[in-house]
């Protein structure tokens, strides 16, 4: 894949005001679950923003009436397909040295590639944002939330410790977090908004104007001074040590895949597969 497709299979990309690039996932008939391409064309279209001088701020949103179910678990296309924008390879590695190698490729390093973008990016969420979505709206500055929003990891019944960009303890708090983890149960947009991780929640039918009108406000900040602020406030988070709890809860993770492919024969839990469905829209709106 080039590093810049244009041609989107996953993603719109649209130019909606001066300075302003906005990405839409846009597989909606699987509410925007996440497969290898998307991620792939994600992180090409954030290198467009990166280097196109003219853009100044990313909005991230989503097409459908969700913003993501997380990750796709039915996607089997191979890593091969797909130039590696890490240094992490072996994902053709038999056993746990492969699927770590993979997951550090198309998780972690990615969204930590996402995460430190030297432009503003808001997140605009709408609908159900599960697992994997939340790594999504994570890696930006800014999350805008439609008062429908709903937000979950129910990832610890697959066996393993929460989604592989394991913010969770900054973004809600050391014990909102372990209520996210502990029962699988989701937050709602306003909760995210009391515990700091939501800055603004607006009515559905608002929830595209309200962010453009945002990112058209941050637009018209000195490039400079948005880069440098950015930069304070993200190398702040990585001196409390952020990136090192990053990087082990990876390993646990990981130790958690091997534990299930031991004694389940997968690298999840299969009881997980339950509680993943009880997440999912409801068929009247797909």
């Amino acid at each position: 894949m080039s590093a810049d497709p244009r041609e989107y299979e996953t993603l719109q990309f649209e130019l909606p005001a001066p300075g302003v690039a906005r990405i839409l996932l846009d597989r909606p008939d699987t509410r925007n679950a996440q497969d290898k391409r998307m991620t792939y064309e994600l992180n090409a279209a954030f290198d467009r923003v990166a280097v196109d001088d003219a853009v100044v701020v990313a909005i991230l949103g989503a097409t459908g009436p969700h913003f993501s179910s997380g990750h796709d678990l039915r996607d089997r296309t191979p890593m091969s397909e797909f130039t590696p924008v890490s240094n992490w390879g072996g994902s053709a590695r038999p056993g746990a040295e492969g699927w770590m190698a993979a997951e550090e490729e198309i998780y972690l390093q990615m969204c930590w590639r996402w995460r430190n973008l030297p432009k503003p990016t808001i997140a605009q969420v709408q609908g159900k944002a599960i697992a994997g979505a939340l790594m999504l709206a994570w890696v930006c500055d800014l999350i805008v939330a439609a008062d429908d929003a709903l937000f979950s990891d129910p990832t610890v019944a697959f066996g393993v410790n929460g989604v592989e960009y394991f913010a969770h303890p900054w973004e809600l708090g050391p014990r909102k977090a372990k209520e996210l983890l502990f029962t699988g149960e989701a937050f709602t947009a306003e909760e995210c908004r009391a515990l700091g991780m939501v800055n603004h929640v607006v009515a559905r039918d608002e929830l595209e104007s309200f962010t453009l009108a945002l990112a058209e406000r941050v637009s018209a900040q000195p490039q400079m001074g948005l880069k440098l602020a950015k930069q304070s406030v993200n190398q702040a988070v990585d001196a409390q040590g952020f990136w090192t709890g990053l990087q082990a809860a990876m390993s646990l993770q990981q130790l958690g895949h091997s534990h299930n492919q031991q004694v389940h024969g997968m690298p999840i839990d299969p009881a997980g597969l339950g509680a993943r469905k009880s997440q999912k829209a409801p068929k009247a709106e797909q």
